[in-house]
């Protein structure tokens, strides 16, 4: 790299330890196109497309004087995923943020293969946290040594390389890339430092969108870089123009757009404004107070075709943002990145539901001292977290009707036989500066367990927030991009259905979220071993193959 002084930060010293190390495995490519070939007549190749073909089984249950009346059911389908895997962008809303700028620069590190000196030694760039990139499945076994085989999910079907992600964003911060992600005190000095050149190059964000009522006054003093005026309309179509103009520039053939901004309050669901598409871009049109910034981002997005993915916990998706993406069949995702406490959360509560131990209670306290705990000291931003992270164990409780008195039919709306018993749930978050990105997490599971006796157990998680949260967005954005390339028909016998494109809410990103968006009237599943079941499954049903059976049966029979 050549040296200047234009105070850019380009003139930071070339690594002498770049390259020195070997790519990381989390990080290398494979060279075939196609890793994973299945030979099955279920199974079929074009140059464009993998082609399979997949038997949904499930059951009807009907309850009948206290018998349960089970039928198994099947459905046939057909499944088409294009081979050629997008030219992608990423642009992300809060882009200057911690994540933002340390997602930008991890991936600039291992586009590099930018190695650094830490206390502990030499440290390479890598993709350990992603799911998809440092996480196997099991696809059978080998039939010479009877050994399981696991292959990386994201060798499973084509999906972007992270380090081919075209990176771009807004931020009511002017600050400059590699100026965002020193004052983010994330990643390593030596790393900063010779990533820098890197991050200046980027320039500073776009102008975001800044309306004061929805994060905390304490942003004030940020918010250097926001697009004049007041007229939604206007903030609609100039959003809509910026990414149509970095799709342009960059020869993009699909742009994720990601929230990854602050906090907002929840917005209030009211009539006539919200409720359907229509009144929504009659109330942008008209630019009703609320209408959020998160909101008319995704609007932007849909608009454009282009799916938006919703990181943070408030309802930026209002009834009338999915009648939208339903109506024009643009792809959107959410709620609130899964990263640490609750993701823990979601596993331990299930835990103890199916060992047939009833939690009483969970106690969740968390201290943080970045941006975002910043921002989350005011209340109504804290509100919007506490609600997302309070639901997490509600679908694991409604399964279990030994422990958990479920909901009585006819009850009063609101009171607690309406809701059905429940274990006390308490989350408290705190701002505490001077741990920076360093969050603690204390939970207690307070439980009932055999005649009467008590359980007591804590749990104490010291995470750098930024570090788990970045290679989460990176699942979304590679996850929703390979999403827009699956079609399926029904392949019923007398069925003579087009390919079509999926149901635009992604529920199957679910994995990586706290409140995950659903289709209207079906229930959340929040536990996080379904979720990767399901995502798993639906990543072999795209090549022919059944979803993972743990029965190994032929390990139990003679």
């Amino acid at each position: 790299m050549s040296s200047n002084t234009n105070g850019t930060g380009a003139n930071t010293p070339a690594s002498q330890l770049e390259s020195v190390l070997p790519i990381h495995p989390t990080a290398a490519r494979r060279g075939n196109p196609i890793i994973v070939q299945v030979q099955s007549d279920l199974t079929s190749y074009t140059n464009d497309h993998i082609i399979s073909k997949f038997t949904n089984r499930g059951a009807d249950v009907a309850v009948v004087e206290g018998q349960y009346i089970v039928t198994p059911t099947t459905k046939q389908y057909e499944f088409q995923t294009a081979r050629k895997v997008a030219k992608t962008g990423l642009m992300m809303v809060g882009w200057g943020g911690n994540n933002g700028s340390t997602l930008t620069a991890t991936i600039l590190a291992n586009r590099h293969n930018i190695v650094w000196q830490t206390k502990n030694g030499v440290q390479q760039p890598n993709y350990i946290g992603s799911l998809l990139r440092a996480s196997t499945i099991r696809l059978g076994t080998d039939p010479s040594t009877g050994k399981d085989i696991y292959v990386p999910i994201s060798d499973v079907l084509p999906m972007v390389h992270p380090n081919d992600l075209v990176l771009g964003g807004w931020d009511i911060s002017g600050a400059r890339m590699d100026e965002a992600m020193k004052r983010a005190q994330v990643l390593d000095y030596d790393l900063q430092r010779q990533v820098a050149p890197y991050m200046a190059e980027l320039g500073s964000p776009l102008p975001s969108i800044y309306y004061p009522d929805f994060i905390a006054a304490n942003q004030e003093a940020r918010a250097d870089n926001v697009v004049p005026g007041t007229d939604k309309q206007a903030h609609l179509e100039h959003l809509r123009a910026d990414i149509r103009r970095f799709k342009e520039q960059h020869g993009l053939d699909r742009v994720i757009v990601f929230w990854t901004a602050n906090t907002e309050r929840y917005s209030d669901i009211i009539p006539g404004v919200n409720d359907t598409a229509d009144n929504l871009l009659n109330a942008i049109k008209t630019s009703h107070p609320e209408v959020s910034p998160s909101t008319l981002f995704a609007v932007a997005a849909i608009l454009e075709g282009e799916p938006f993915i919703n990181g943070a916990p408030q309802n930026t998706f209002v009834p009338g943002v999915i009648e939208l993406a339903e109506r024009t069949r643009s792809f959107i995702g959410g709620d609130d990145l899964k990263s640490g406490q609750t993701k823990l959360k979601s596993v331990f509560a299930e835990f103890l539901v199916n060992a047939g131990i009833k939690p009483l209670s969970i106690a969740s306290y968390n201290h943080l001292g970045n941006n975002d705990g910043h921002n989350l000291s005011a209340e109504p931003q804290f509100k919007s977290k506490e609600i997302s992270k309070s639901s997490v164990v509600d679908d694991m409780v409604a399964a279990n009707p030994l422990l958990y008195k479920p909901a009585q039919a006819g009850a009063p709306k609101g009171s607690k036989d309406a809701k059905g018993e429940h274990p006390d749930h308490i989350v408290v978050i705190k701002y505490v500066p001077a741990v920076g990105d360093s969050k603690r997490a204390i939970d207690e599971y307070y439980s009932e367990i055999f005649c009467g006796g008590r359980s007591t157990i804590n749990i104490f998680n010291e995470c750098e927030d930024s570090l788990l949260a970045t290679p989460l967005i990176l699942d979304l954005t590679i996850l929703a991009e390979l999403l827009t390339r699956v079609k399926y028909r029904d392949a019923s016998p007398n069925s003579k259905a087009e390919f079509a494109p999926l149901y635009p809410v992604l529920s199957l990103l679910s994995y990586m979220l706290k409140a995950p968006l659903v289709k209207p009237g079906t229930d959340v599943v929040n536990s996080l071993n379904r979720q990767r079941n399901a995502l798993e499954a639906f990543l072999k049903a795209c090549i022919g193959l059944e979803g993972s059976s743990d029965l190994l049966l032929e390990t139990r029979l003679w």
